[in-house]
């Protein structure tokens, strides 16, 4: 086996502590050798053994490092992932990739020019419930597909204390580019590029500077209607995954439990990690030969974030594709910034 990636992290806040330093913990293929942490110092807790950088510089410039998962908000991803390749370390960074499809060329041609592995983290691809969807629609039971509806909704009334993603102005803020970012990746995984879109978008929220609900339709061959949405103000229980094809029905709730696990400290090499509990199973209605309708419970399929470090592993060491692509990317980020 080749030799673990020596990786570092640029922060420790939510996404750090529960989506990145886990999985390069526990994971053979990777080394955690440190974390940027500038004021509270809660990761060496967790993790004694690993390096405290007080600053981004710091952790840049170690020579041991050759991953950085670059997990700083959202309006900073470009500048940093830049700092990182110029640094000459490979990136695996986090949702959204940019603000904008030029900040996209940008990245991913750098990353070309200096040799550099350029990986973006789209972890929604390996959630239970769209995994579970996307074997029910490969498996061709459902027939040619009419309409597909994927939500991810939350009732947050209040304002968000994280001023990166609730300030007018600021690139890549607000709702759009946070949740909007895990819906498009999941519509471009199965479908690829849509044929033409149309993109809603709407503030509710009191005191709000950035739209806090939206709504994608994307249309694509052979009449196929894809839907996204979301808002902040949803209070009832919404389908997390909708399709309808001329055979039958599948719906299913976005019930993974992947990051309530994480974040009570359940490691991924625990047997229990990502597998849902039962009675979350899918609904398969679909329509026989009589023309009688026959509903069927459809498994959840187990959730595995550690998928993506296993490609980006892959990428590093055997030059492989990572499963996220520049095109999908650049397809995902115009259709943020329209």
């Amino acid at each position: 086996m080749a030799a673990p990636i020596v990786t570092g992290l640029m922060a420790f806040g939510m996404s750090g502590r529960i989506f990145h330093a886990p999985f390069i913990h526990t994971n053979p293929h990777f080394t955690l050798k440190g974390i940027v942490e500038r004021y509270e110092k809660k990761a060496s807790k967790l993790y004694p053994d690993i390096t405290e950088y007080n600053s981004i510089e710091e952790l840049l410039n170690d020579n041991e490092v050759e991953l950085v998962i670059v997990n700083t908000p959202s309006n900073l991803h470009f500048e940093h992932a830049m700092m990182a390749m110029k640094a000459g370390k490979h990136v695996l960074l986090e949702k959204p990739a940019a603000a904008t499809s030029e900040e996209v060329k940008t990245l991913f041609a750098t990353a070309k020019e200096l040799n550099l592995h350029l990986m973006v983290y789209q972890n929604r691809r390996y959630d239970s419930g769209f995994l579970s969807t996307k074997e029910v629609i490969e498996s061709g039971r459902l027939g040619q597909l009419i309409e597909v509806t994927f939500r991810m909704d939350r009732y947050k009334a209040a304002i968000g204390v994280k001023s990166f993603k609730e300030t007018k102005g600021v690139p890549a803020g607000g709702l759009v580019y946070d949740l909007g970012a895990h819906l498009l990746d999941n519509a471009i995984a199965l479908f690829g590029r849509p044929l033409s879109f149309h993109k809603t978008t709407g503030i509710y929220r009191d005191g709000s500077e950035v739209p806090d609900y939206f709504h994608y339709h994307l249309l694509y061959p052979n009449q196929l209607n894809v839907y996204l949405t979301s808002g902040l103000q949803i209070a009832g229980e919404t389908p997390g995954f909708w399709v309808n094809g001329t055979l039958g029905s599948f719906i299913k709730n976005r019930t993974d439990v992947q990051e309530a696990q994480l974040d009570k400290g359940m490691m991924p090499t625990d047997d229990a990690y990502g597998v849902e509990p039962a009675g979350n199973e899918g609904k398969l209605t679909i329509v026989n030969f009589d023309n009688e309708k026959c509903v069927e419970t459809a498994p959840s399929v187990k959730g595995d974030y550690n998928q993506i470090f296993e490609a980006a592993y892959h990428t590093i060491r055997e030059n492989a594709l990572f499963p996220v692509t520049e095109e999908q990317i650049a397809w995902q980020i115009e259709m943020l910034e329209a």
